[in-house]
């Protein structure tokens, strides 16, 4: 079946990701561009713009009124999803990296990158509370003085988020006192991409040491592996199926050393529980930097190295597989 094809952005993609219901698509990319679009049928709604630098993480809210976005320019903005005013601007000493807002949409996290001096810090704050963004005073702060967050996602009811590190480590950090609730480290290298089941029970990592890790999200108990023979960019799971998507290929900068045909730059599909690759959809010129599933488990997006988003919806012998499976 035929992708639509997402022509949006001159520079290479960073993230894409759905709204709640599905029907909203947000892409960012190493452009200053935040598109967002109908899923249903790759139209263009319209850009977010206010950024000067690549923009590294995008997130909607629960209900899909605000859009926030962390970029390489230092700051962090809020947006009106409907009109696309800009309605707050965080700056930072360093680029956000990761962002997202919890389970009710009032409290916003987001890290900045060790880098020029900085370290690396994770900021919460509450936006029922305007005073916190006007002085950019957040209510809690909390340091990563080992290694930057490369990726971070909020944990079940907005207690803590998991925030997996460039050393391999992942941590749960709590979101109501300035404390580190455990760690663990199962990945050798470093860990590109962290999403959650739909559930929220389980989530999925995605590493550099070419693996894509399954771990439970209150305990950080390890419970499967997805192994591959590159470096793993981004990984999701279905909401429906016992599925999971990996997207990846070799570094950026080796990428015109190889021609396309041996540079794994396809989606990859895994059945969840028995850690075997079922399928594999091809089509981007480089490798694969985010993926996602729709809210319906009835498509799935790739983001890639050249630029483009592709929207993959399944044939209808994919559900029948799975039901007799």
């Amino acid at each position: 079946q035929k992708p639509i094809l997402l022509q949006g952005h001159e520079r290479s993609i960073t993230q894409i990701k759905y709204n709640r219901e599905g029907d909203l698509l947000f892409t960012v990319a190493k452009d200053p561009i935040v598109n967002v679009w109908y899923s249903v049928n790759g139209e263009r709604l319209g850009p977010y713009n206010g950024h000067t630098g690549a923009v590294w993480c995008v997130d909607a809210d629960w209900d899909t009124r605000h859009v926030l976005t962390g970029s390489a320019d230092n700051s962090c903005r809020l947006w009106d999803c409907e009109t696309g005013k800009q309605l707050a601007l965080v700056k930072t000493s360093s680029a956000v990296r990761t962002c997202g807002f919890d389970f009710g949409g009032n409290i916003i996290m987001f890290s900045t990158d060790k880098q020029m001096g900085y370290q690396c810090f994770v900021s919460f704050f509450d936006l029922r509370d305007p005073s916190q963004i006007e002085n950019n005073e957040p209510y809690m702060k909390i340091p990563c003085s080992d290694s930057k967050i490369t990726s971070a996602v909020w944990g079940p009811l907005g207690e803590f988020i998991i925030a997996g590190h460039e050393s391999g480590e992942l941590n749960q950090f709590s979101a109501k006192v300035r404390e580190q609730l455990s760690n663990i480290k199962e990945h050798t290298k470093q860990i590109n991409d962290i999403q959650t089941s739909r559930d929220m029970t389980m989530f999925i990592t995605a590493s550099k040491d070419n693996t894509a890790k399954l771990f439970d999200c209150t305990t950080l108990q390890h419970l499967k592996t997805f192994r591959t023979e590159r470096p793993v960019n981004s990984a999701a799971l279905s909401p429906i199926f016992d599925h999971v998507v990996l997207g990846g290929g070799q570094e950026a900068m080796d990428v015109t050393t190889t021609s396309t045909r041996i540079g794994k730059f396809e989606a990859r599909f895994f059945h969840l529980a028995f850690e075997e690759e079922f399928g594999r959809v091809k089509g981007h010129f480089g490798p694969i930097n985010s993926v996602a599933f729709h809210p319906d488990g009835k498509s799935y997006s790739s983001g890639g190295e050249d630029g483009y988003v592709r929207i993959h919806y399944f044939d209808p012998q994919y559900f029948e597989f799975e039901f007799e499976a």
